[in-house]
């Protein structure tokens, strides 16, 4: 296999009809590393945001279970993106996502914002900061930004862009708006930095935490409250993923594929996991997650089976709105 096969394959689909295949290869062959990385800063930026820091807080998830919270998200996202949004794993992992989702009162604004992070941080990382072996042509991110455009609409998610310029407008604009200082996204950042260290031997963690805080741009510095990294910082991380980039441009390419779950940074599901069973399970959440169903034919919706009932909000499809918005993440609609 040539160095640009995968690249050439990719311009062979169509960028809206095959963006799920175009977004697999990208992520388990192309780039599985840097995307990896990317995809990391994107949730990492989102508790900059008030709402989304303190409420991450608030479930002590994020800092008291940080492993745990990383392996689920890394593994509901990898399994949707290598399975798709058809019946089966990916669904599965789709629906467990919405369901942790409905759990809380969420703005549809910051849905969006979240989602925005996934559709520019790649391209930021692989193009704008030079850390990719290859930067991605128009045609890989016209790819992408269809393709969270419909997890988006999978989500419930509504007025998502249409373009990734104006992923990328809502993004900024949202950043400068929203981000500031709270305890409770501090304390998520801090918690999550810790865990990013702790994925590396005991005697380069004293590196790996000023060379992962050079990594972060001054919007997030000062969200966060840190100290501004030394300039010296900054040129040793930057220098040493570009240097890498060149050196992974000079190997062959990837034919087998590099899937999220096989990532040693995962480390609570040795022996495998249904993606149905991880994430979190507020309690007093109104949604009955073990709840068996089944499809109305012709319809694509689906009902309790035999025997089981809904709760009353359930079954007549009403759900607590979110405060200050009238979206709330649904099911996955499109079949």
């Amino acid at each position: 296999m040539k160095r640009f096969e995968w690249r050439d394959r990719i311009h062979a689909l169509d960028a809206e009809a095959d963006c799920e295949r175009i977004v697999n290869i990208l992520g388990s062959h192309e780039f599985p590393w840097d995307i990896e990385q990317a995809l990391g800063l994107a949730l990492y930026r989102t508790y900059a945001v008030p709402s989304i820091g303190e409420l991450l807080a608030r479930t002590k998830e994020f800092t008291s279970r940080t492993q745990h919270r990383y392996d689920d998200t890394a593994l509901i996202l990898g399994d949707i993106l290598e399975h798709g949004f058809g019946p089966g794993r990916g669904r599965d992992a789709l629906r467990r996502m919405n369901q942790m989702h409905r759990s809380y009162s969420i703005a549809n604004d910051d849905y969006r914002y979240v989602l925005s992070t996934f559709v520019v941080m790649p391209v930021r990382w692989l193009n704008d900061y030079g850390y990719g072996w290859r930067r991605l042509t128009d045609h890989e991110i016209a790819a992408s930004t269809n393709y969270y455009r419909k997890l988006g609409r999978h989500m419930g998610i509504k007025d998502i862009p249409e373009t990734y310029e104006e992923f990328y407008e809502l993004f900024d604009s949202y950043e400068r708006e929203h981000f500031a200082y709270t305890e409770g996204g501090r304390a998520v950042s801090d918690a999550t930095l810790a865990l990013m260290a702790d994925f590396y031997p005991a005697w380069q963690r004293p590196l790996i935490r000023p060379f992962t805080r050079a990594l972060l741009d001054e919007r997030l510095i000062r969200a966060f409250d840190y100290p501004a990294p030394p300039r010296a910082w900054r040129t040793l991380a930057r220098t040493a993923l570009r240097l890498r980039a060149r050196a992974v441009r000079r190997m062959k390419p990837r034919e087998e594929p590099r899937r999220v779950r096989q990532s040693p940074n995962i480390r609570n599901y040795p022996n495998g996991y249904a993606p149905s069973r991880i994430g979190t399970f507020p309690k007093g959440c109104p949604v009955p997650h073990d709840l068996a169903t089944v499809e109305v034919p012709g319809t694509g919706a689906r009902v309790p089976a035999p025997g089981q009932e809904l709760a009353p909000d359930a079954r007549s499809g009403a759900r607590s709105a979110p405060v200050g918005s009238t979206a709330r993440p649904a099911e996955p609609t499109e079949r």
